[in-house]
């Protein structure tokens, strides 16, 4: 029972879930002090659009490539920029593979990045824009080119109150828990677990001390698997408390008004990560554990499993994108297949774009299939 339920969700939250924690607070308080500089240099020289593009997108997490969606849909930024910040995002998925290795996650950014620059200068000297021939009837007809009605409202599916404030709020968690935990916010009552979580994670995951000495020293108390499974539980309640359809991102919580909100997202965008990446160690876990299979055979598939990881990549939000990330960390994908995968995945960024330019969104997400399959495919030529 322990190591076939309670270590994967312990894992899921101290691997994983206090590192996403900590970095999407980090990368969340930069978008918060500096973010409106950024957008506003770029609208200044339309010609560094790729660069600045493939910049915010490979961020980790989907919030850069996000604030970029409404500035298209105005005629601010070019289509390829937006082809290069979705190329280069891996979406949530970053936190993931940032939490497992950090120097791999380094290496499949800068390659990220390099495709998703490259990417949207082709496509900017193709001059392919499907939204120009909507703004040109707009000026001749004497409208304005101006951003379509509902700009800022929320992806569709997404509750308005939820995506305003950034994250579920009280009232869901304390629905769930019946009421035991009054006043305190579920932002609060996270970050209360995440930073012991965060002490004790640092020094076992990095080999620094023994976990059977900690243990011992607590009377047989094992505290990373205690707070590596209440972190994980906790996870669940706040993602339950938001119905499991809240984004991780909306164009409200890339541009947080205050650090108290980016907090409160910082909470809720780490439990809907921590979640996934537990589905995933959990069902890697059952399927070794009762079948033998270690993941192995999946690497002949060659091709096939780079055309599969970039046929993924098409669906569009991070969960079945950080499911299958989680896979190739637990050892159950070639590395091409994940290169694909993180190519062709738009994150959560498609959807605010599905919802302002349908056609743009469409179109934006086969072209860039198409550099996630090429490079995939190169891969396996070179490994």
């Amino acid at each position: 029972m322990t190591e076939l339920v309670l270590r994967p969700l312990a894992d899921a939250f101290m691997q994983v879930g206090v590192y996403v924690a900590v970095m999407v607070a980090l990368f969340g308080w930069l978008r918060w002090r500096y973010g409106d500089r950024v957008t506003d240099g770029l609208t200044r020289r339309r010609r560094l659009g790729p660069l600045v593009g493939a910049l915010l997108g490979v961020s980790p997490g989907c919030g850069g490539a996000i604030i970029l969606m409404p500035l298209y849909a105005r005629g601010k930024v070019s289509f390829g920029t937006v082809i290069a910040a979705l190329a280069a995002t891996m979406g949530d998925s970053s936190w993931v593979v940032i939490a497992w290795n950090p120097l791999f996650a380094l290496q499949i950014h800068l390659l990220l990045f390099a495709v998703g620059l490259v990417t949207g200068y082709v496509v900017d000297a193709l001059g392919i824009d499907p939204a120009r021939a909507v703004r040109r009837r707009r000026t001749t007809a004497g409208v304005p080119a101006a951003a379509p009605a509902g700009l800022a409202a929320a992806p569709a599916g997404v509750p308005a109150g939820l995506a305003a404030a950034g994250g579920p709020d009280l009232a869901g968690t304390r629905r769930l828990l019946g009421g035991l935990l009054p006043r305190v916010p579920a932002s609060t009552a996270f970050w209360g677990l995440t930073t012991p979580a965060f002490l004790v994670s640092v020094p076992v995951v990095f080999q620094l001390v023994d976990p059977g000495a900690l243990t011992d020293r607590l009377g047989g108390v094992d505290p990373y698997l205690a707070l590596g499974v209440l972190g994980t539980l906790a996870a669940m309640l706040i993602f339950a408390a938001g119905r499991g359809r809240l984004a991780d991102d909306t164009l409200e919580t890339a541009q947080a008004r205050s650090f108290r909100e980016t907090l409160r997202h910082s909470a809720h965008e780490a439990s809907f990560v921590t979640v996934w990446v537990a589905v995933a160690y959990l069902a890697w876990q059952v399927i070794t554990t009762s079948t033998g299979f270690d993941g192995s055979e999946l690497a002949l598939t060659g091709l096939l499993g780079v055309l599969v990881g970039a046929a993924i990549g098409l669906i569009p939000g991070c969960a079945v994108q950080i499911v299958f990330t989680g896979l190739y960390v637990s050892g159950g994908l070639p590395l091409p297949t994940l290169v694909a995968n993180a190519i062709s995945q738009d994150g959560d960024a498609l959807i605010p774009l599905a919802a302002m330019r349908r056609h743009s969104a469409a179109l934006a997400t086969v072209i860039t299939t198409i550099p996630a399959a090429a490079v995939g495919a190169a891969l396996l030529l070179l490994l």
